[in-house]
């Protein structure tokens, strides 16, 4: 029992440890996430403000302020409150004969750097577009995500605007991805991470991109958008589900672009009697009423 104790303890604080040294710059800069998520921000929102697709949006847009809580919120407090979490199951896994290598089909360890890196971007992406298909398919998951839909106005931050369970769900599944890949991250995996994020940020964000011919690989504002749209098309439960890559949707026939004005009503039919607070937004989704 002690190991355990220990393993979850020493994980948290190490966990606070990094972050405060991420804060203070005492890690390499490219494994820093706090300054790396923050000058992304900066630079998408600077993009908004000189080139915004809805002019009439404000530059502090409805939930500005909520949204950027949400955002580090998720990003680093929570990670730091569940890091404890992730690492006794890993050592109660290791006990029971389960290692990193046990589920391992791709051994990327033998191939070129570039190579680690792509399929690891692609593969990751596909979880990521699975569970999120999962998340609007299934009622019990749905009244989580409901937090992510409830934005009215669109913008960089609300990237990063979800319930805190929705961690607990792509955790494990983002975690199977990797064994697969040989139970590891490429050494330079950061470009992934700060890649996904400017990716994220960018189809949140309150400007017009469609990337061209490129628009049937990667995600795109215009089309994200409509991934937020308050009147779906009839009969589905879902469009447009991709994180950093659109081809999913192409290739699973879940795209939906009708047109590009982008002044779509937001949200979904009931949200507004949805909490308006981190708080009460929370707490939503755990009572019987919330079942829908």
């Amino acid at each position: 029992m002690e190991k355990y104790v220990d393993a979850f303890v020493n994980s948290f604080l190490g966990s606070v440890e990094w972050t405060w040294k991420s804060i203070i710059f005492e890690v390499p800069w490219y494994t820093n996430y706090f300054w790396g998520l923050t000058v992304i921000s900066l630079v998408v929102w600077i993009l908004e403000i000189s080139f915004p697709w809805r002019k009439e949006q404000s530059i502090f847009r409805r939930d500005f302020w909520l949204d950027g809580f949400y955002m580090y919120f998720n990003f680093f407090l929570f990670a730091i409150a569940i890091s404890g979490f992730y690492k006794l199951l890993g050592v109660l896994f290791k006990d029971v004969g389960i290692s990193s290598k046990s589920l391992t089909i791709i051994d990327l360890s033998s191939i070129p750097v570039w190579g680690q890196l792509l399929i690891f971007f692609i593969i990751l992406d596909f979880v990521q577009w699975f569970t999120h298909v999962l998340l609007h398919k299934y009622p019990f998951l749905w009244k989580f995500h409901k937090v992510h839909h409830s934005v009215k106005e669109m913008g960089f931050a609300a990237h990063l605007r979800y319930h805190w369970m929705e961690n607990i769900i792509y955790k494990p599944l983002k975690t199977l991805g990797v064994m697969v890949l040989g139970g590891f991250e490429p050494e330079q995996a950061y470009i992934v991470h700060f890649i996904a994020i400017a990716i994220g940020h960018l189809n949140h964000a309150n400007i017009k991109i469609t990337w061209g011919p490129l628009k049937y690989i990667f995600n795109n504002p215009v089309m994200h958008l409509y991934h937020h749209a308050y009147v779906l098309p009839k009969g589905s439960y879902g469009v447009n589900f991709g994180i950093s890559l659109s081809l999913w949707d192409y290739i699973f026939k879940t795209n939906y672009i009708p047109e590009d004005s982008g002044t779509i009503k937001l949200g979904f039919p009931g949200d507004e009697k949805f909490p308006q607070d981190f708080f009460h937004q929370n707490i939503y989704g755990f009572g019987k009423k919330n079942q829908d």
